[in-house]
């Protein structure tokens, strides 16, 4: 399978700091063309396991997203999955860090007014 996606050198972005039960969550979307193509989180210090969790969330999203996979299907698949609920019931609730990753991403696919 040949990606559907030549990275350039730079591209521009914009990252989000996230508050979970796990500690803050950083997420950085990356745009080509206006759309979503690359995304990172950090959480936790490098080599912990929620670090390489994130990692591999978020290269299996990235990878997703290049491959033309519809952004609203992959917030469907993170959306929801739990562990440590943190301010459920709020506007700001993530139910985890995934869930977390789910709802920037869907901000982040929605017109900038």
């Amino acid at each position: 399978m040949t990606s559907q996606f030549d990275r350039p050198v730079t591209l521009s972005g914009s990252t989000t700091r996230v508050r979970t039960a796990h500690g803050n969550l950083y997420v950085t979307v990356n745009y080509q063309d206006g759309k979503p193509v690359e995304v990172f989180a950090a959480l936790g210090k490098a080599g912990g396991c929620d670090f390489a969790a994130m990692e591999a969330i978020t290269r299996l999203v990235s990878i997703s997203l290049q491959q033309g996979i519809p952004i609203e299907e992959i917030v469907k698949q993170l959306r929801s999955i739990t562990c440590h609920p943190y301010m459920v019931g709020s506007e700001q609730e993530n139910t985890s860090p995934v869930d977390a990753i789910s709802r920037v991403l869907e901000s982040s696919s929605k017109p900038k007014t």
